[in-house]
This record gives C-alpha cells, structure tokens and sequence, in this order.
C-alpha cells in the first residue's frame, strides 16, 4: 500500500500476508484487505460447505464415540431447526445453551441460527444464583441442558428456580422467577415438565420444514444470533450480543489459512470455542475434534495423536497444562503443524516452550475481546520468535485500531503506551438491554474501548501491557502486572505467575507476586527478589511473594486479573 506522506499520514496496512513494509506513523491502523467481507448468515455459509465437502467428517467427539460428517450433520440442524419452530420459539427468542463439550451444543448453535433464535451460551460452571441472573436478564424462553455432568446437576438447579416445572406440561412452564421461560429441553433423560432432545428432533414434521425454508429469506445477516456474558470480575457479567456478520466474517478472517483437522480443548460457551471452533467449521469446511466433554490435558494428546490433528486450539494455561505432562515424549505429535494461543495474556517463556518441547512450529497469538467477536489481532506462522512470544500479532482484515491516551482520547505516537480501542464489522451490536453499559463501551463514532493497555509498532504488530484497571500505581510509579508476570516466567522454577496490586499507607500500592511452583521444586521468596535484581527496574520488583496451588477463578473460569 502506497502513502503520501507529504499530505497525510500513513494510517493503512496492507493484511492479506504479514505486513513487511513500516508503513504507520501513528498508533492508528487500518487493516486493509482484497478479500471482501461476507454477507451472509451462518446457515448460508453451512449449506455452502455441506454442497462442497458432504462426506467430510465436520465433528468428532472421541469420548462420546460421535462421528458427524457435514451431510449428516446439516441433515440434523435442519431436523432440529424445525423441532425448535414446533416447539413455539419465534425468530429472535432466546435459548439458552447450558452444558459442556458435547455434540448437542455444536447441533443446537447451528439449528437456532437456522431458526432465527438467538444462541445464549451459558456457562456450564455456573451456580444457581448465577444461571437464574443469566437466564432473567435476557429472557430466556428454552433452555438446552444435560440432566447433570461432574458435580453440576442442571435439572435439579432448574427446578430450584422454577419449582412450577414439576406440575406443567413440557412446553407450558409458568415460573415467577423466569417469567419468559416457557421450555427446557434434557438431552440424556426424562423428566417432569421437560421435553426430551428426542422430541424435539421428533417434532419438526413437513408443516415446520416449510415454516423452516420459508423463514431462510426473512433472516438478516445483521441479526442478533448469539449472546455470550463477559467475563466481568466486578458486578454481574453483561450479555455481549454478536450477529451472524460478526462472527461469520470473525470466523472467515481468522481461519483463512487452510486447517484440515482441529483440536478443540477450549469451552463451546467461550467465544474462542464458539466462532473460533464451530463457525469456523461451518464457513471454513475444518473438521472439529472435541477431545473431552471438560478439559483434559492427557486427552488433549491423545486425541492430537489418535485423530492426526493438524492445528490446536487453546488457552495459556491449557499449553502450560499439556507442556507439563509428564509423558508428553510418548506421544507422536507429529501431524500438527500449527496452534493458535488466545484467551488470556500468553507469556514468551510459554510460547517458546511450546515451539520446543511441543514441536508446534507454526503457533500463532490471538488477541481479542468477546464484544469483537473476538479477534482484532493475530500473528502469522512465519512470524520469528520474537514476534510470536513478544506480541500479539497484527491488525485483522477490515479493522481499524488505535492506541490513545485513556484520559485525552488522544491517539499516541508508534511505541507508546495507552488504551487498545477497535472499530470495524467485528464490534458488538450492543450489551443486552444495558444501554449505559453499551454507550460506555462503544462510543457515537463506533469506537470500541478494549479497557486493554498496549503499543502498536509500524507494522501493526501489537503489545499488550496489562490492564487499565490491573494497572498498580506504586509511589506515582505506573506499573503493568504483565510485564512482570512474563519475566517471572523465564524463573526455572516458576510454572506459572500472576501480578497484584496491594493497598500500602506510604506507597499507595505495592506489588506482590502469586507464583506457581513447577512440580517438585522448592523456592524461596528471596530466591525470586534475587533474580529480578538487575533484570527490571526495582521499583516493578514485587516486594511481596506468595507461593500458591492455584489461582480464584472468574465464572468463565479465567484468572481474576486476566480478561480475553
């Protein structure tokens, strides 16, 4: 892409490959591409992979023995899609999706597409209290749930809520405490008042196929298709609502380059596992290998060997996870060519890692938010080690990004520090009946502001830094936890690190460090302050150490201070 410079500045940077050319000359980026966006749902983009790839296998669910190639699949969403219509859910009802990795979740978030009922993905770790917020704030008509799973007992959680299911007619629930809940739908049992998934499959007869294909000219591809809660570590999580142009065109962009088989560990109700995973099958034709129903690490391997995946997905913590088995030698790894590492801040030290002890040559960072759809930036295979362990890759086709100076708005030099904001096709719709929460978010000029601090170079490469609100202010002194979390990585003997402010009467803050021991070591918290010694300026050296097992989690089962 050309510039004259002498009139403006250089605000576009040419994505269809890794931006070679420094092009930027302030922290403003325009992703320009020759690939157009798509303008179509995402039942579309299925009918048009089934009529390319039918005997292609679509999904495979290695605990549960399910195998689905895209022919059977489409023939199953249809068959569900009509149920749905039958059971009396309109175009723009809200079903809510609760449970894990199963293969009814993946058929459901296709058949309500197709029906024009908006998906809400429900964490499966949820509790009473939470589900009943969830399921009330954006008025849930159905609910899609197995009858239990580990130690969550969904029916039995429902039935605390809405005691009334017990003596209603499956389809007919009256309840005071979900007042639009009219169905719930049990994928693996009978129960009182509920349907069973067979009766829905068993429902849409030809009246409803024909409700069914007749509904397909009335669907927008700019409607609402699904809600996903936020993660919010503060407050009740908001409903993020995407449509199919989000992530339909999320999904085309991020998935460009050709992967056959992937492993998918990371949770279907996540975006990273909904778009990035299944409207990524669904627009790209890329087989889905589902190693569990929750995550496990051994299974991970075992399926990446067994099913020759080419490309993994995962968290941080999940390669840390599958990095630290003890008999990750005995597993041949070779079929699997790339990864991408996305969904929380992901330290060099883990990268590396990765690349070595893994043999995951192509790994790629992702770095987005929920209300983006999630994707805004991404590296390249071919990207060197540095790129890969130090940013988060480059600005994603058709989006602009800036970095401005939180207070001013101001967008800032190349190379300084300051909020991520985002503009472009991938920005939320709005959060779900929270109009001030929306306003707060994305501005009347369709700016998006990430709460994310970072630095973008010339070529669009991005930085993340920490946090706004993580962001510890010691003696006047601003300090980002994650620049700190990833030297900590590069310690021997440290697994894994997270940063925290701590109120302190002369400094304001202090920094303390919570750090996860490698199995079978031991340390010293003088052993840590040592090794920071002229490696980071001493005022970012935690003055406290706290040696832990584990970290609290948020609801979406990330670390409290991360955010995706």
């Amino acid at each position: 892409l050309l510039c004259n410079i002498s009139m403006f500045p250089c605000s576009g940077i040419h994505v269809d490959s890794p931006p070679i050319i420094p092009t930027l000359t302030t922290s403003y980026a325009h992703g320009t591409s020759s690939t157009s966006l798509l303008s179509a749902t995402l039942g579309e983009c299925l009918l048009r992979t089934v009529e390319r790839w039918p005997d292609r296998e679509a999904v495979v669910f290695v605990q549960d023995g399910v195998r689905k190639t895209f022919a059977q699949f489409q023939q199953e969403v249809d068959q569900a899609a009509a149920g749905l219509l039958a059971l009396g859910l309109k175009k723009g009802d809200r079903l809510g999706m609760w449970g894990p990795n199963i293969y009814e979740w993946i058929l459901f978030q296709f058949a309500t597409a197709k029906a024009g009922v908006i998906l809400v993905s429900v964490n499966p770790a949820y509790q009473v209290k939470e589900v009943e917020l969830a399921l009330r704030k954006v008025g849930c008509k159905a609910v899609v749930c197995p009858t239990q799973f580990r130690t969550q007992k969904y029916c039995d959680m429902l039935r605390q809520i809405c005691p009334e299911i017990e003596s209603s007619s499956p389809g007919h629930i009256k309840s005071t405490r979900l007042p639009d809940l009219r169905s719930v739908i049990v994928l693996d049992s009978r129960q009182p008042g509920m349907f069973h998934f067979e009766d829905v499959m068993q429902a849409g007869s030809s009246q409803f196929v024909q409700q069914l294909q007749d509904l397909q000219k009335k669907l927008l591809f700019d409607d609402p298709i699904n809600i996903q809660f936020t993660s919010g570590t503060t407050g009740s999580p908001k409903g993020a609502t995407l449509s199919h142009h989000n992530i339909v065109n999320n999904a085309y962009f991020v998935g460009k380059r050709p992967n056959t088989r992937i492993c998918l560990p990371v949770p279907l109700y996540h975006c990273f596992g909904s778009v990035g995973g299944g409207v990524c099958m669904g627009v790209h034709g890329t087989s889905l290998i589902f190693p569990s129903a929750g995550y496990d690490g051994k299974a991970n391997l075992a399926a990446l060997e067994s099913e020759r995946c080419t490309f993994i997905y995962g968290t941080p913590t999940m390669y840390i996870d599958m990095v630290n088995q003890p008999d990750l030698a005995k597993y041949d790894l070779s079929s699997v060519e790339a990864g991408i590492m996305a969904g929380s801040p992901c330290p060099p030290e883990v990268v590396k890692n990765v690349i070595s002890l893994m043999g995951i040559k192509g790994i790629i960072i992702g770095y987005g938010t929920t209300e983006n759809s999630p994707v805004t930036f991404c590296s390249s295979p071919t990207d060197n080690l540095e790129r890969k362990s130090e940013t988060v890759g480059y600005i994603g086709d058709h989006l602009e990004a800036k970095i401005v100076n939180p207070t001013t708005g101001e967008v800032l030099p190349l190379g300084m520090m300051g909020e991520i904001m985002i503009r472009g096709y991938c920005v939320m719709l709005e959060y779900w009946g929270d109009e001030a929460k929306t306003q707060e978010a994305i501005g009347k000029d369709g700016w998006y502001k990430t709460g994310d601090i970072g630095r973008m170079d010339a070529y669009s490469y991005c930085r993340i830094e920490g946090r706004i609100k993580d962001m510890i202010i010691r003696g006047g002194e601003n300090i980002y936890p994650a620049e700190i979390e990833q030297f900590l990585h590069t310690h021997p003997k440290v697994k894994e690190a997270q940063v925290v402010g701590v109120e302190d009467a002369r400094m304001g803050e202090e920094v303390c460090a919570c750090v996860k021991l490698v199995e079978g070591q031991d340390c010293r918290a003088e052993e840590i302050k040592d090794y920071c010694k002229g490696q980071i300026a001493r005022f970012k050296i935690p003055r406290y150490i706290l040696f832990v097992t584990s970290y609290p989690l948020t609801v979406t089962g990330k670390e409290m201070n991360q955010k995706q």
